[in-house]
């Protein structure tokens, strides 16, 4: 028996496809959960049929089809082509990725990148709205081993025309940054990311040490190198974000990946986003940390199905 009220969402990882199913959006209780791995390497028809399988599990738990399932992936949809870009999960670009999972199962997909998921996850039943349960305009911070971003407003994901709504990771910030994949040079995920600032650390001191590592000597306070670059992780942070905190004026912005772990982001990283805002010195914008882990990716995919 079908209840549309129920939302429905996979998350296509790198090493996992997961699903979930949430009550609703009002009771965002969750009825199921389970994943497979993604076997990757196997290609592309491969992953489609990991797919096929988890949600061949969740119709045998709740004993119905969905008209609809969301699903968070690691790349972009094209909408103007339909085929999937910018994945690094590889054997996906280029490929028609909701038109052959549609035509695999006869449900509709609705999907957005890894990152819009975190952010709509967060501000529908993550911190920003536990926090501030008003909200109308919350951004979704990525910093891990790439940079991207979410734009969620009104609880619903601003893809946009051409499916990079929220990149903010590749507008340019300094050319210190050098060369990135994406073919500029000096982007913030050149500069933010954590392989970035271990790139950063490894060049000033000559020796390899992971983000934890160099946090750990800047607290202990004698490394010159990690000052160096929690500093400059401190500066860039405010004036790559003081960007969209310009253009959106968001009313929340929910900080998710590694480098969201270092609490000098909500310190000094706050100060220097405050520094640079067009808001006369003051910074009313709350930057928070998430609430649910590596759950957002699984439950924003299920809030696509709306």
């Amino acid at each position: 028996m079908s209840n549309n009220a129920n939302l429905w969402g996979i998350d296509l990882g790198g090493t996992k496809v997961e699903g979930a199913i949430l009550k609703s959006a009002t009771n965002p209780d969750v009825l199921f959960r389970d994943r497979l791995p993604t076997e990757g390497h196997l290609g592309y028809e491969h992953i489609l049929g990991q797919i096929k399988r988890v949600v061949d599990m969740m119709v045998a738990k709740m004993g119905y089809k969905p008209a609809t399932i969301g699903i968070a992936t690691p790349g972009t949809l094209d909408p103007g082509l339909g085929l999937m870009k910018n994945s690094n999960s590889t054997s996906l670009n280029g490929k028609p990725l909701k038109a052959d999972l549609e035509r695999m199962m006869g449900i509709e997909f609705k999907m957005a990148n890894d990152a819009n998921c975190f952010a709509l996850a967060e501000a529908n039943m993550g911190i920003a709205k536990e926090k501030f349960p008003n909200a109308q305009v919350v951004f979704g911070v990525i910093m891990g081993t790439g940079v991207g971003g979410g734009v969620v407003v009104e609880g619903k994901v601003i893809n946009g025309l051409q499916g990079i709504g929220g990149e903010w990771g590749h507008n340019f910030l300094d050319e210190s940054g050098g060369p990135c994949y994406c073919g500029k040079a000096g982007c913030v995920e050149k500069i933010l990311a954590g392989p970035a600032l271990e790139k950063f650390y490894a060049e000033r001191s000559g020796q390899q040490k992971n983000l934890k590592e160099i946090y750990d000597l800047y607290n202990v306070g004698n490394d010159l190198h990690a000052k160096e670059t929690m500093e400059r992780m401190i500066h860039f942070f405010g004036l790559a974000l003081s960007v969209v905190v310009n253009i959106l004026d968001p009313d929340a912005i929910v900080i998710g990946g590694g480098v969201g772990n270092i609490d000098l982001i909500y310190s000094e990283g706050v100060k220097s986003l405050q520094k640079y805002i067009f808001n006369s010195g003051r910074l009313d914008t709350p930057v928070l940390r998430p609430k649910l882990g590596d759950s957002a990716g699984v439950f924003g995919a299920a809030f696509l199905a709306i």
